[in-house]
């Protein structure tokens, strides 16, 4: 008998090409998702690209009865609804919180509760490698060392590399494993924590086989690029394609692990066919750094070639923010025999860029950095 499968945010980025990749298997699909405006525009129509042999639900993981009634005969759990944004996350605490960690633990009090009366096998949950904070660092003597953020006064000198707390001396970014302790530095990043947690725990205790995936940074087709909270390739696309220069904060010498959508499918794909994961968390990246700078100068060529839009280095920097962050996924390799397949120069690139063209995106992000200007956060 084929999987019956409920993926909650399944019209969303992740979520719809999960969706499509279990109806190619056979599964019965049941989707259910709010058709958030800031993600699927203020009409909340549907996405043309939602797959027809898939069952949509329109409704909220906040909703108790819509929750239960989508859980009928359904095996497995992709739990991929939440609300995404970093920077937003520090003034919108309420409703991050709500969404992200309430709309979970209905998740899970629906299955506790209502034991006897469903047929869940399996939950796979969608974290972050936001939880970690900052990536993982080694000293000058080759120590493991787990920094905290850089000081405000330490940016405003443009000192932006993290340096040992005890020398001084500049750290090396090193591949961040499963291994580091979690230092959420944002209420998204808190709530991805509890997210993951709260469901590994509570499944643990009852029985259910449950896997949290930690993505790194994702792009690719379906992306919305009319969000200023979503991903930053995302964002970038979205200024070009509008005629204006990304704003680049710090020096552009940032880095983070781009993973092209298709390879996160893969990895719950795996995580689902395996009990090799069972109760455990997972990065989900390609265990490559990319500056931000690297990012917005490819995207300006491949979007507007011979054009005057180049990127623009602000200096400027946020609140909570990062400077290094790349996944080790040694674990996920020996555990689920995960690759990443799509290399971001050669293919990834062209899939991401290949759909913005297509696009009329709005430009959002002065809007959203002045909100962030307001609050004291840049």
């Amino acid at each position: 008998m084929s999987e019956r499968i409920l993926v909650t945010g399944g019209a969303g980025f992740v979520g719809s090409h999960l969706v499509d990749a279990l109806v190619e298997r056979g599964c019965f699909v049941r989707i259910l998702d709010n058709l958030d405006p800031q993600v699927h525009g203020a009409d909340r129509r549907p996405p043309p690209y939602l797959n027809p042999k898939a069952e949509f639900v329109r409704g909220d993981v906040l909703d108790a009865d819509v929750l239960w009634r989508c859980l009928k005969d359904v095996t497995v759990v992709f739990h991929q609804a939440a609300r995404v944004g970093v920077a937003q996350s520090m003034y919108e605490i309420t409703g991050y919180t709500r969404v992200n960690i309430l709309g979970t633990a209905l998740l899970l009090e629906m299955l506790v509760g209502r034991r006897r009366d469903h047929r869940v096998r399996k939950i796979l949950v969608a974290s972050s490698m936001s939880v970690y904070g900052e990536g993982a660092y080694r000293t000058a003597k080759g120590e493991a060392i787990s920094p905290a953020l850089r000081s405000d006064a330490q940016m405003e000198r443009g000192v932006w590399e993290m340096l040992d707390p005890r020398t001084g001396e500049p750290l090396e970014p090193v591949a961040t494993p499963e291994s580091k302790p979690l230092q959420p530095t944002s209420v998204y990043a808190v709530a991805k924590r509890d997210q993951e947690e709260m469901t590994l725990s509570v499944c643990r205790a009852y029985g259910i086989p449950a896997v949290a995936l930690r993505y790194f940074n994702i792009y690719g087709p379906r992306q919305s690029l009319s969000n200023p909270y979503t991903g930053v390739a995302a964002i970038f696309a979205s200024r070009i394609l509008n005629g204006n220069a990304p704003a680049i904060f710090e020096d552009g010498g940032q880095s983070r692990d781009f993973s092209h959508v298709t390879d996160i499918v893969r990895a719950n794909l795996l995580a689902m066919d395996s009990d090799a994961a069972d109760y455990e968390s997972f990065n989900v990246g390609t265990g490559r750094r990319r500056s931000i700078l690297e990012i917005a100068q490819t995207l300006g060529e491949r979007l507007a070639p011979g054009s005057a839009i180049k990127p623009r280095v602000v200096g400027a920097f946020r609140s909570g923010d990062i400077r290094h962050c790349f996944a080790d996924i040694s674990k996920i390799r020996e555990r689920l025999g995960f690759e990443p397949q799509v290399d971001f120069e050669t293919q990834g690139i062209d899939d991401l860029c290949a759909w913005a063209a297509g696009q009329k995106p709005d430009d959002r992000f002065e809007k959203a950095n002045a909100e962030l200007k307001d609050r004291g956060l840049v």
